[in-house]
């Protein structure tokens, strides 16, 4: 019987070596997770028999179980290089089957598709026509099509008109011109006269090709607590025109300031609305459609103070062509443009399980859900109980050099114990033998 025991020592001790063995081999393996052996005793009883009288019949390996902590973060270049911090595991379409993963070096097959070392497709949310996530798990894909246009719908303006600036004068005396006596002219706003008006500032516009002009505003001071302000696009007025007037006088938009220098009231407007929409203008380019625009002035303000433009926003660009793409912690894909937008392209989820130690290992450091391991729990970095995202960084192996070199002699040990005690039990069996001799 001691030779039955001992050869289950010998036998446990050998898959712990090579248990050990894996782990040290695997120690540069990107993802990988260190395993351990554990055993329990072999024990038989007969009703019969008595429990003081009775010896075990060795030992068994019980299983050999994983350990899913973390590994070290290992920082490199690449904005397809991504780790986990904390729960949950990247989730792959290995051809229609599901496989999870700790390692995130990822790559792009010819058609785009984000992919890892053996081709599997890393799944996510995808995007609508719109670019807005949709929460419907899909294949992620970078797309390399060019961003198409959007033509200005809005500008939005902050900036202080100067309360000290001289009010334009609406008239202009002229010499005398015999036989009258005096004469005067109309001091007509002209964007082209910089005396007709007290500021200006500019941005670009974009029409329904992409194409961009020039959007001038001009502001006309005219007493102590209002001003004229005159958007242009070209030379193209974007509020009307004085048809009794020759040639036609631009109407401007009438802004008043209360005492506290804030905006009160657009065009006589009192409602509190301190937007207005412009007249559709032509773009100057060819082929693209008739556009308006609507301007928003609530943080136009007229203090003591000398103009100034903080900032001159509008919502058009011209097209652009996909120049890089990054991973927020979130998981999600923004794709940067040579038009300087940016655009959502999907976002990168993560699984959870309940039990990490009972899903089944398939290799190339993937798993396999199993009954064990509970179903997967999909969602966004970042929520929940799951963890974020690193980019530019991949999670090392969680194997201990030390340990398992420490762990390697003890295996070591019991292997040549054992080892002894099946020694010891032939020389015991070569004594009983040679008692007949």
């Amino acid at each position: 019987m001691s030779f039955e025991i001992a050869l289950t020592g010998i036998n446990a001790a050998s898959t712990e070596l090579s248990t050990i063995s894996n782990n040290i081999a695997n120690n540069a393996t990107t993802g990988f997770k260190r395993s351990r052996a554990e055993f329990a005793d072999v024990y038989a009883q007969s009703a019969s028999s008595s429990s003081s009288s009775n010896v075990g019949q060795g030992v068994r390996v019980a299983q050999v179980r994983q350990e899913h902590t973390q590994g070290d973060m290992q920082f490199t270049d690449r904005n397809l290089d991504l780790a986990v911090e904390g729960l949950g595991m990247f989730r792959l379409n290995d051809d229609g089957s599901t496989l999870y993963t700790r390692s995130g070096n990822f790559g792009l097959d010819r058609e785009g598709y984000i992919v890892d070392t053996s081709g599997n497709k890393l799944t996510g949310y995808g995007v609508d026509s719109n670019s807005d996530i949709l929460p419907v798990m899909t294949d992620l894909k970078i797309d390399y099509s060019d961003l198409e246009p959007n033509r200005s719908t809005k500008i939005d303006i902050t900036a202080n008109l100067d309360s000290k600036a001289d009010p334009i004068p609406t008239t202009v005396v002229t010499p005398a011109v015999p036989p009258a006596t005096a004469a005067t002219t109309s001091n007509t706003f002209d964007p082209s006269n910089a005396k007709t008006y007290s500021f200006s500032t500019s941005t670009l516009v974009y029409d329904s090709l992409g194409s961009s002009e020039v959007a001038n505003i001009y502001f006309q001071k005219v007493d102590d607590t209002s001003w004229n302000a005159y958007p242009y696009v070209g030379d193209q007025t974007l509020h009307g025109t004085n048809p009794g007037a020759t040639p036609n006088e631009p109407l401007p938009i009438e802004l008043l300031f209360d005492q506290n220098g804030a905006l009160s009231s657009i065009d006589g407007n009192t409602d509190g609305a301190t937007t207005f929409t412009s007249d559709t203008y032509t773009p100057a380019s060819g082929g693209a459609s008739d556009q308006s625009m609507e301007f928003d002035l609530w943080t136009i303000t007229q203090f003591d103070d000398a103009f100034g433009v903080n900032s001159i926003n509008q919502d058009g660009f011209s097209a652009g062509r996909l120049e890089d793409f990054d991973v927020d912690t979130d998981g999600t894909i923004f794709g940067r443009f040579s038009n300087g937008q940016a655009e959502i392209m999907g976002q990168v989820t993560l699984s959870n399980f309940s039990n990490e130690s009972g899903l089944r290992q398939v290799g190339a450091t993937s798993w396999t859900e199993t009954y064990a391991s509970g179903s997967a729990a999909t969602g966004a970095p970042n929520s929940a109980s799951l963890g974020s995202l690193q980019s530019g960084a991949l999670e090392g192996s969680n194997v201990d050099i030390t340990q398992e070199l420490v762990s390697m002699i003890g295996a070591q040990r019991s292997f040549q114990a054992n080892a002894q005690v099946i020694s010891t039990n032939d020389t015991l069996t070569q004594t009983v033998i040679n008692i007949r001799r």
